[in-house]
Order: C-alpha cells, then sequence, then structure tokens
C-alpha cells in the first residue's frame, strides 16, 4: 500500500509538472503580452494624388533611418517600403510600421520580441506580416492588420508564403488573398486576407517547384500573381529550366504558363497590365495574356539587379545595358538597339502591346524608376563625376527628353540593405537608398523630397550660380606647398558639368611629379571611396593648354614629401544646412568615418582607415583633400584648403 502511495505521488508529481511547464511554455514564453509591441492609430489619412513634384531644385520634406536587422536567418536583412493610401509602410526584419507620407508622423507598428520578419504583403485596405521565431524555423506566424488602423485581424500558424523576394521581403498577393505554399514548394495555396482560411488549392506543373530564397523570384497585383518555377526537364539535372507562371489570386487558376532560357531563379517584376522578368539570358516582357512583346538578350542585360522598369500612359519605359551580349542589345522587335557609346544604359519606350520602340537613348546606370503624372522620375547615384549629389531625372515618356536636377543627398547604391528605391505621390518624391551608418550593420534612409525654391542659378545645380563655385586650384598657395615640402610638382585640373551647364572653373586639382606620376612601392594609388560615377556629365581636363605651370603651383626644390594630392570641390549648396546634409549622407555611405574637430572648418570627417582623406564643409562649400603619403598630410592641407574657403566666403559677403 505504501508503494502505491508513493507512485501515485510520483505519477502526480510529474503530471503537475508536465502541465506547470505547459502553462509556462503557453502563457509566459509564448504569450502574446510581452512579446508583442503593438501600437495602432484612430487617426485618418487622405490618400494621395498620383503626381509629383515638379522641375527644378529639390528639397527634403522629411526623412527616416531604419537600422539593418541582422536576423537568424541569413540574406533576409533588407528593408522595403510602399507608398500607399496616403502611407509609407516600411518593412524589416524588426517588423512593419506605416508613417504619415506627408509628414512622416509615426501611425502604427508593430514588433515582436525574439522573432524576425521574413515576409510581408498587402492587398486591398489589408497588410499581412510573415514571422518566424528567431533560432527555430518552424515556428511561424502570418500576422493580419488593417492598412489605415494597424489594428490586428488575425493571426494564423504554420502558413508558409510562397516565394519571398529577398531584396524586398514581399510575396504576392491580390483581390484579398494571399498565396501561400506547402514545405515541399510544389503545391499554392490562397488563403483569404480576411478571414485567414484557405480557399482554394493549387498543385503546381509535375517536376515543378518554387524558387526560395531568390532575390526577386515573384511579384503580384490585385489582379494576377507571377512565380518563378524551377522544373526538371528530361535527362539529368542539366535538364532544368525555369518557367513563368501566371495565376489568377482570386480563383487559384493558371492564366498563363512560359518557358524560360536559363535554369537561374528568374528576377520578376509586375506593372499594370505587364511583367517584366529577367532570367540570367534575356529580359522579357509579357502582357496581360503571356504574349511576350518585347525581348531585350544578354546574360547580363539587367546587370546585377532587375532592369528598373515603369509603365507609363500606352508605353512601357524599360533600362538596360546594351552590352549585356558584348556586342549590344536586342529591342523589342528583335532589332539591334545599338551601343551606348555616351552613356552606361539604355532607356526605351516600347508601345504596349505592339512591341514597337517608340524611342531610344542612351542614359546614365539609372538604379530605380518611378511613374506619376505621366512623367518618369529616375534616381542616377551621381550628377556628374566628381560631384557628391545623386541626381533626379524627369522623363517625358512620350519622346524621352529630359529635365536634370541634384539630388540633396549623397548616395552608394552597392551597399546592402535596401535596394534604390523611388515613388511618387501627393506631389512628393520619395527615394530610399542604403548606407553604412550606424556602423557595423548599417540602415536604410527613406527621404520624401518636395520641390525646392528655385535659385538665381541654374536648376542643374539647385539654383546656385556657377559663379559661387570656388577654383579647386587656388584653394592651396604657395606658401602651403611649401609649408608641406611640396615641390617640384604641377597641377593637373579638371571640370565639371551637370546636364548641359559646364562649371566655369577647375572642380577638381590634382598635384603630380612634372616628370609624371611617381608612386612609391606599396603607397597605392587612392580614390574617393564614394560610389562608381553614374552620369553622362563628367570631369573632364581642363581646355586650357595641358598642366598649369609657374606660380603658386610649381616649385623648382626638391624631391616632394607628399604623394597623391588632390584638392576637389564635390558640391556647393544654396544653404549650409544644404552643405551640412550632403557632407553627412557622404559619411553615412562610408565604412569607416571619424569626425575631425581639428580641421577648422564647419565640420570635417576622417573617410576610410588612414588619415588621406578628408571631406570638410566651410559655410555652403563640400570639400575633399587626398594625400596618400606621409600620414597626417591630408589633415595638415586640409587645415589651409578651409582657411582659405573661410576668407573667400567672407570676401564674398
Amino acid at each position: 500500500m505504501g508503494r502505491v502511495r508513493v507512485a501515485l505521488g510520483l505519477l502526480s508529481g510529474a503530471v503537475a509538472v508536465a502541465l506547470c511547464v505547459v502553462l509556462v511554455d503557453t502563457y509566459v514564453l509564448r504569450a502574446e503580452w510581452w512579446q508583442v509591441r503593438h501600437t495602432v492609430t484612430g487617426e485618418s489619412v487622405a490618400p494621395q494624388s498620383e503626381v509629383g513634384p515638379p522641375p527644378g531644385p529639390l528639397a527634403v520634406s522629411w526623412e527616416q533611418a531604419t537600422r539593418t536587422h541582422r536576423g537568424s536567418v541569413a540574406g533576409y536583412d533588407g528593408v522595403a517600403y510602399q507608398v500607399a493610401r496616403g502611407q509609407v509602410v516600411t518593412a524589416s526584419g524588426h517588423g512593419i510600421e506605416a508613417r504619415d507620407a506627408r509628414t512622416g508622423r509615426a501611425r502604427w507598428s508593430y514588433r515582436r520580441a525574439g522573432w524576425s520578419l521574413l515576409g510581408w504583403t498587402s492587398t486591398g485596405s489589408r497588410v499581412v506580416a510573415y514571422f518566424e521565431r528567431d533560432g527555430d524555423r518552424g515556428d511561424r506566424m502570418l500576422v493580419a492588420f488593417d492598412a489605415l488602423s494597424g489594428g490586428l485581424l488575425w493571426r494564423r500558424q504554420d502558413e508558409r508564403p510562397a516565394a519571398v523576394s529577398r531584396t524586398t521581403l514581399r510575396w504576392p498577393a491580390g483581390s484579398d488573398v494571399l498565396l501561400t505554399a506547402d514545405e515541399g514548394r510544389r503545391t499554392l495555396f490562397g488563403v483569404s486576407a480576411v478571414t485567414g482560411n484557405r480557399v482554394w488549392r493549387l498543385a503546381l506543373p509535375r517536376g515543378c517547384r518554387l524558387f526560395e530564397g531568390g532575390a526577386h523570384p515573384s511579384d503580384g497585383r490585385e489582379d494576377l500573381a507571377a512565380l518563378g518555377l524551377r522544373c526538371a526537364g528530361p535527362g539529368s539535372d542539366r535538364g532544368h529550366r525555369s518557367r513563368l507562371l501566371a495565376v489568377d489570386p482570386t480563383k487559384g487558376i493558371v492564366r498563363w504558363d512560359r518557358r524560360l532560357g536559363s535554369r537561374e531563379s528568374p528576377e520578376v517584376s509586375m506593372l499594370d497590365g505587364v511583367t517584366l522578368v529577367s532570367d540570367g539570358t534575356a529580359l522579357r516582357a509579357f502582357d496581360d495574356g503571356g504574349r511576350q512583346f518585347g525581348i531585350w538578350k544578354g546574360d547580363g542585360v539587367c546587370g546585377d539587379l532587375m532592369c528598373p522598369g515603369v509603365l507609363a500612359p500606352g508605353r512601357l519605359v524599360v533600362v538596360y545595358h546594351p552590352d549585356g551580349t558584348g556586342a549590344g542589345g536586342t529591342g523589342a522587335e528583335g532589332t539591334g538597339a545599338g551601343a551606348a557609346d555616351a552613356g552606361e544604359a539604355r532607356m526605351e519606350a516600347v508601345d504596349v502591346p505592339s512591341g514597337r520602340v517608340g524611342w531610344s537613348r542612351d542614359v546614365p546606370a539609372y538604379t530605380a524608376l518611378a511613374q506619376a503624372g505621366g512623367q518618369v522620375f529616375a534616381l542616377r547615384p551621381r550628377l556628374s563625376e566628381p560631384l557628391l549629389p545623386a541626381g533626379v531625372d524627369i522623363v517625358q515618356p512620350g519622346d524621352g527628353s529630359v529635365t536634370t536636377a541634384p539630388a540633396p543627398f549623397s548616395m552608394d547604391p552597392d551597399l546592402p540593405g535596401v535596394r534604390p528605391w523611388l515613388a511618387a505621390a501627393g506631389g512628393l518624391l520619395y527615394a530610399a537608398l542604403p548606407q553604412a551608418a550606424p556602423r557595423p550593420d548599417g540602415a536604410a534612409r527613406l527621404v520624401a523630397l518636395r520641390g525646392g525654391l528655385a535659385g538665381t542659378g541654374p536648376p542643374e545645380l539647385g539654383g546656385v550660380p556657377e559663379k559661387d563655385w570656388p577654383d579647386a586650384c587656388s584653394l592651396l598657395k604657395k606658401a602651403d606647398l611649401a609649408a608641406a615640402r611640396l615641390t617640384g610638382y604641377v597641377t593637373e585640373p579638371r571640370s565639371a558639368s551637370a546636364g548641359t551647364v559646364r562649371l566655369p572653373h577647375p572642380v577638381s586639382c590634382t598635384y603630380e611629379p612634372r616628370g609624371g606620376r611617381r608612386d612609391p612601392a606599396g603607397s597605392g594609388a587612392r580614390r574617393s571611396p564614394t560610389p562608381k560615377p553614374s552620369a553622362p556629365g563628367s570631369a573632364t581636363p581642363d581646355p586650357s593648354a595641358g598642366p598649369r605651370e609657374g606660380g603658386p603651383e610649381r616649385d623648382d626644390g626638391g624631391e616632394a614629401a607628399i604623394i597623391g594630392l588632390t584638392v576637389s570641390v564635390r558640391w556647393v549648396a544654396d544653404t549650409d544646412a544644404a552643405a551640412s546634409r550632403m557632407l553627412e549622407t557622404l559619411q553615412a555611405a562610408q565604412a569607416q568615418a571619424r569626425r575631425r574637430h581639428d580641421i577648422g572648418g564647419d565640420e570635417a570627417y576622417e573617410i576610410g582607415p588612414t588619415a588621406g582623406m578628408i571631406a570638410l564643409r566651410v559655410g555652403r562649400c563640400v570639400v575633399m583633400v587626398e594625400a596618400n603619403r606621409p600620414p597626417g598630410a591630408a589633415a595638415r592641407l586640409a587645415r589651409a584648403v578651409a582657411y582659405r574657403l573661410r576668407h573667400l566666403s567672407q570676401a564674398r559677403s
């Protein structure tokens, strides 16, 4: 009898412990009350008109930075944006948030501690986010919200989104239906965005499965979703080819199915009535019925990213690399598009659905396009080669004519975190760009731009008169060079243009040995850490006859002590605040940047791992001083440049 009591006691204790574990796991470890940070709003917001800012200078209306989330799942650390219903929705690994598109004021947000957002989508008046628990990919959840208030609508566990994009974190949805998939990625399901219940099931073609982890393997709009498939062909693995499947999200019916030219995961972009897909062999354009009306051949026709494209009234405007095949691309009608000798890419306007090319011209390597009010907005990483600002072109889709304006920021499109992105609405232009700060994780910066004040100068220079730009070769005098033991050198001036405007004075001045370039072993040639130029306006040698000799730039002394000295005027803004913003965005795009307080300018940063590059601001001017060797030479000469700029500014005022 005693043994029975002991056994019952042990059993009761085990049951109590198990019950406690279950209760703690359910109501503590997995409880919503401590994991979730959820804010909602009851304020209304008016939709925006479909129009961007007018041509001319641009100014910052508001901006917001979102820190990159380094979660447990590699590759899903991007940041994505959407402008709709008067809001800007931001999705990152941290969670999802919505802001007023006009003011940038926060409206609602949702985050889960210990979880990462690995996907999101929107359809109708609903936004749905996909979360996975850090360290346990089997623990996942879909959470649906009202798009305007952020109110929670439903939660569903164990659903898996269909073909999430790594770059935008989005997956297809439309007509209040989300597309999900099974574990093997061989079956599609339609999940109601209203209730969270499944409404249809679609088995993929035999031997086919969805791509997983692709850069942009799917896209969708309200009436159609397109997904890339990896399908096995006859024989060995060499027969695998990708396909593009278009599905009606309302009923789960296949609209059309097209074979592509490679086994790689395609990049898919859906516009209103047009589907673009790049598969590593060509860029293809399909209409709503699945008819291919455009193809641009070449394995590098889109480079490392999807070709930017927008649908203007009646025309598809697309940017591609014409040397994708090594000898020029192929136009939408299968004819040669010609080589882009003057630009780095080519922009074409193709009539839909005839496929005829309306116009074609060489352009900078635009990183993003947006369309609003019958105009196409194009973002270029650099206004001109030696200048700091990015550039915004406004393209008329009818004839391809362009007006150019500087963006009030500097950017490096090759940084991770966010793919450069544009949207236009309500008279504003929204631009997203990656930045290295805060280091080491980096962030995405969203900038809302409005039309700025028109100055007395050309709009290509932000309204600043050309005469306000100093001569870069006049910022160091003979005494400055002699104090730095800089002798036996001549200057190599370079000028620049922005759009159709050519600056009257050199914007860059390089000091070279009279006998030719000298670079001691191990010194290397330093280059500016700013992004690769992407503009047709570029730095060119000054039209004067050869290097400047004599005067303060030449000294008949001994061997030079400084190697690789260059002084560059990178930008002259209309206000001190605008120049400060330009310098701040420059340093934020660098892997290493340190604030210097001993240069003498208004602001200064040391760029790079050594002290060989100094970026400084004096008033409205942003200048960069570079010197390879010896250490500290750039800082000493930057003090002299700051002194000259200060006196020049006082003389003009």
